[in-house]
C-alpha cells in the first residue's frame, strides 16, 4: 500500500482491538479494509466501537519506526455489522451479556445477515437455535438493547468529548431515557454526573440550538461559577460578584445574569444568606447547611456541662510534667489548662512550638482519670503521627465517624453521638466546611472537643477556612504557641520554617551539584537555572544524595513536593522521571498516559469508602493480574484490589503536590521551586512543604523564586460566612 500525504479515507471491519483507553477513547487496532484479506493498523480515538463494526475513518497514512505503515484517524463515522462476517465478530466480541462466542455462531449461522434484526425486532425467533429457550430469548434481547443504547449514546456524545467511561456513568444514572433527557436539558449532565462539566454540556446546547441568554444555559451557568468558586475554596460569594462573574464567564448582559440569579434562589438551587451591612451572599445548599451545623454544634457544646469528673488542674499539670522529666514552658501549661477548663478549645503553633507534647500530657491526665478520650485526624498518615505522639489509638475522621458507603454518609452523628468525654483532632487546618460539620455534629452535649492545628500552613483542600474562622470569631479560647522548644542543632527546618513566616528571606548557601550535599545539614538548597536543570538535580539529588550518601530508600524514606503539576519541574515529569530512574520492574500495565508498574508508589486522588482507601492516601503496587486487569495496592498493610476502571482514582506519587502532602510528614523532603512557578509562589505554601520534613529538607531551584514565596504573604481569601454565623450567635 503506497503512503499518502493527504488527507485519505478508508472503510471496513473492525477486525481486533490491539490497545483501547476508555478515559478517552483512544484506540490501535487492526482493520480489515473491504475487498481485502490484510489488516491494517488503525490509530486514534475511537470511544465505544466494537469488533466487528463497520467505520469509515477520515486520516492520513503515516510510518511508525517500530510498528511499521498505520492509518492516523481525524475522524470516523461507525455502522453496525452488515455482512455475515462482521456480524459473526461482533456478537462474538463479549459485547452482549450471555451471547459466548459458540452461541454468536450458532446464532449468525440460523439467521445470516439478517441476524441484528432478528435479535432487535423479533426476538422471539431466536429460539429458533439450539440452546435457547423463551427466557434466555428474552435475557438476550435486553442485553442487546441496553448495549444498543449505550452505543447509540456514545456515538451522540463522542464529538462532545465525552469518553466510554463517562458515557456509561451517564447510562448507569438515567438508563434508555439518557439521550433524550439531555436533549431536553444538556445542562442536567454537568449537574448530575463526576467529571462531566458546564463545558461540555455547554457544546452539546450550542450544537442542538440553545440560544445564549436562554434560561436553562444561565440558571446552569451560574450555579457552574458557584461551583467554580468552591473549588477554589469559596463556600460563599457576594450576589453582586456572583452575578458579574456569571455575565462574564457565560458572555451575557448584567440585566440577564441577574435574572438568572433570581430563578436560582428561587428555585432554591442557591441559598441566600443575609450577611452584614446589609450584604447578600449566595451558597450551594451543601455549603449553608455545613456552615449553620458548625456554628449551632459549636454554641451547643459550649452551652452544655461536661461529663469529665472533677480535675484539680494544676495538680495534674505537675503530674503531668514529673512524667514528662521536664520543664513545661509557661504557654504549654495555659494550653493543657484551657483543653481541660473549656468545653471546646483550639491549640494552634507552628512546628517546634511544643503541641505533641501538651496532647501527650492531657492524653495521660485524661487516662489517669479513667476518662473517655477519641483522638483522630483528617488523613491516615496524621492519624498513625497521632497514636505515635500520644501513646494512644488515633484514627481517620472518616473512620471515627463510621462512614457507610450504602447510605453514602456517616453513621456517627447528632442522633447517635460519640460516646466520648474527650474528642481531640489534630491538623484541624485541613477540616473542610463539610468535614467539619460532620465532626461538630457527632461530638455529644457533655464531651470536651480539642482542635491541633497550624493555621500558617494551607487550608483544607475542600472549601471552607474552619479553623481560622473558628480562631476569628473570638467565641472558642485559643492558646497561640510561639515560642520555639526544638531548637537544638539538629532543627534549623524550623528556624527556617520561622523565618518563612516571619517574612525573613534567609538561606543556606546555595551549592551548584547535588554532589556538594552533606549528610551533617538538614536544610539544603541546590542551585538550578531552569525547568530542565531543575528536573535533572532533582533526580540527581535522590540518587547521589539520598541513595547512596545517606544510605535512605529514595521511594518510601523521601518525597518530592512540587508547587505545580505541568512542566519539566512539575509533578507529572517527575513522576516519570523518578519511575524511569528507580522501578525497573517488567510488570506492567497501560492506563491512560500511565504505565502503571508493579512496585510503584502511587496517590488516591478520591475518598473511596468502599475500599476503605482516602484522598491523599499514599501506597505501592504489590501485584498486578495483567489477564484480569486487576492491581492490588498496599497502603500501609491494607491491602485493596483496583479494577481497571479503578485506576481512575490513583496517580503515581513519587512526586506529589504540595497540597497533597497535608498532614503528611517525611524523612526527607524535595521541593523544586522555580519562578516559573510564580502562579503558586506564596509563604504559606513553602512553609507547608518545608514543614512536611522531619531530618531533611533539600530544595533544587531558584534563591529568587523562594525569596518570591517568603515575600508573598497575599495569600487568596477565601469567602466563608462560618464566622458570620458565629458573630451572630
Amino acid at each position: 500500500m503506497s503512503q499518502h500525504t493527504s488527507s485519505d479515507k478508508l472503510a471496513g471491519v473492525l477486525e481486533r482491538i490491539k490497545y483501547s483507553n476508555d478515559e478517552d477513547g483512544f484506540l490501535i487496532a487492526e482493520l480489515r479494509p473491504e475487498n481485502s484479506k490484510e489488516t491494517v493498523t488503525i490509530v486514534g480515538k475511537f470511544p465505544g466501537v466494537q469488533c466487528g463494526e463497520s467505520l469509515q475513518i477520515e486520516g492520513n497514512w503515516s510510518r511508525h519506526p517500530a510498528h511499521g505503515l498505520q492509518f492516523k484517524a481525524d475522524n470516523f463515522e461507525s455502522k453496525l455489522p452488515a455482512s455475515v462476517y462482521g456480524i459473526r465478530k461482533y456478537l462474538g466480541s463479549g459485547l452482549v451479556k450471555g451471547v459466548s462466542k459458540g452461541l454468536a455462531d450458532r446464532i449468525v449461522e440460523r439467521f445470516g445477515d439478517s441476524t441484528l434484526k432478528v435479535i432487535s425486532e423479533e426476538s422471539a425467533r431466536l429460539q429458533e437455535v439450539d440452546g435457547i429457550g423463551k427466557q434466555r430469548a428474552r435475557a438476550i434481547k435486553e442485553a442487546w438493547d441496553e448495549q444498543s443504547h449505550i452505543r447509540n449514546l456514545s456515538l451522540f456524545l463522542a464529538p462532545f468529548g465525552v469518553t466510554p467511561n463517562q458515557v456509561l456513568k451517564i447510562y448507569n444514572e438515567f438508563g434508555f431515557v439518557a439521550e433524550d433527557l439531555i436533549k431536553d436539558n444538556p445542562f442536567k449532565l454537568a449537574r448530575e454526573i463526576k467529571g462531566i462539566g458546564f463545558k461540555t454540556c455547554d457544546q452539546i446546547a450550542i450544537n442542538m440550538g440553545i440560544g445564549n441568554d436562554s434560561s436553562q444555559r444561565v440558571d446552569a451557568g451560574i450555579e457552574f461559577v458557584t461551583q467554580e468558586l468552591q473549588d477554589e475554596g469559596h463556600t460563599a460569594v457576594l450576589n453582586s460578584a456572583l452575578v458579574e462573574c456569571a455575565a462574564e464567564k457565560l458572555e451575557i448582559d448584567l440585566d440577564t445574569a441577574q435574572q438568572g440569579l433570581e430563578r436560582v434562589l428561587e428555585n432554591k438551587v442557591l441559598w441566600k444568606y443575609s450577611g452584614p451591612a446589609s450584604e447578600s451572599y449566595c451558597q450551594l445548599p451543601y455549603n449553608y447547611t455545613a456552615e449553620e451545623k458548625i456554628a449551632n454544634s459549636t454554641l451547643r457544646i459550649q452551652g452544655n456541662p461536661s461529663s469529665l469528673p472533677p480535675i484539680k488542674r494544676d495538680i495534674a499539670i505537675d503530674w503531668a510534667q514529673d512524667k514528662a522529666e521536664f520543664t513545661f514552658g509557661d504557654l504549654q501549661k495555659v494550653a493543657i489548662d484551657a483543653s481541660l477548663a473549656n468545653k471546646l478549645s483550639i491549640l494552634t503553633g507552628g512546628p517546634g512550638t511544643g503541641k505533641t507534647t501538651i496532647l501527650r500530657a492531657v492524653v495521660s491526665i485524661l487516662k489517669a482519670k479513667k476518662a473517655r478520650v477519641l483522638l483522630a485526624a483528617p488523613t491516615g498518615r496524621a492519624a498513625q503521627r497521632l497514636s505515635e505522639t500520644t501513646g494512644a489509638y488515633g484514627q481517620t475522621i472518616h473512620r471515627l465517624l463510621k462512614f457507610d458507603p450504602a447510605i453514602a454518609s456517616f453513621t456517627v452523628n447528632e442522633s447517635k453521638p460519640l460516646s466520648a468525654d474527650v474528642v481531640i483532632v489534630d491538623e484541624a487546618s485541613m477540616l473542610d466546611a463539610r468535614l467539619a460539620a460532620s465532626l461538630f455534629q457527632a461530638i455529644s452535649n457533655q464531651s470536651h472537643l480539642i482542635l491541633v492545628g497550624d493555621i500558617d500552613q494551607l487550608p483544607s483542600v475542600g472549601a471552607g477556612n474552619v479553623l481560622k474562622d473558628l480562631i476569628r470569631s473570638n467565641r472558642i479560647p485559643v492558646t497561640r504557641l510561639n515560642q520555639v522548644f526544638r531548637q537544638s542543632k539538629r532543627s534549623s527546618i524550623v528556624h527556617y520554617a520561622h523565618a518563612i513566616n516571619e517574612g525573613q528571606v534567609s538561606l543556606p548557601s546555595p551549592v551548584e551539584d547535588p554532589k556538594q550535599l552533606v549528610s551533617d545539614k538538614d536544610f539544603q538548597f541546590v542551585h538550578a537555572t531552569d525547568q530542565a536543570d531543575c528536573s535533572r538535580k532533582t533526580i540527581e539529588v535522590f540518587k547521589l544524595f539520598i541513595q547512596n550518601s545517606l544510605s535512605l530508600d529514595p521511594i518510601s524514606d523521601a518525597q518530592i513536593l512540587s508547587p505545580m503539576h505541568r512542566g519539566e519541574a512539575g509533578v507529572g515529569n517527575l513522576n516519570a522521571q523518578m519511575q524511569s530512574a528507580f522501578n525497573h520492574s517488567d510488570i506492567s500495565m497501560p492506563f491512560g498516559s500511565t504505565t502503571y508498574k508493579q512496585g510503584d508508589k502511587i496517590i488516591q486522588t478520591r475518598n473511596n469508602y468502599d475500599k476503605g482507601v482516602f484522598n491523599g492516601d499514599i501506597g505501592t503496587i504489590a501485584s498486578m493480574d495483567l489477564a484480569k486487569g486487576q492491581v492490588e495496592i498496599d497502603f500501609d498493610g491494607n491491602l485493596a484490589v483496583y479494577e481497571k476502571s479503578d485506576l481512575l482514582d490513583i496517580s503515581l506519587a513519587y512526586a506529589v503536590s504540595i497540597h497533597k502532602s497535608q498532614g503528611s510528614e517525611y524523612p526527607v523532603v524535595v521541593i523544586p521551586l522555580l519562578k516559573a512557578h510564580f502562579m503558586m509562589l506564596q509563604r504559606n505554601l513553602i512553609y507547608t512543604a518545608i514543614t512536611r520534613g522531619k531530618r531533611k529538607v533539600i530544595i533544587v531551584g531558584d534563591p529568587a523564586a523562594y525569596a518570591m514565596a517568603t515575600n508573598n504573604s497575599d495569600s487568596k481569601m477565601r469567602c466563608t460566612l462560618l464566622k458570620e454565623r458565629l458573630s451572630q450567635g
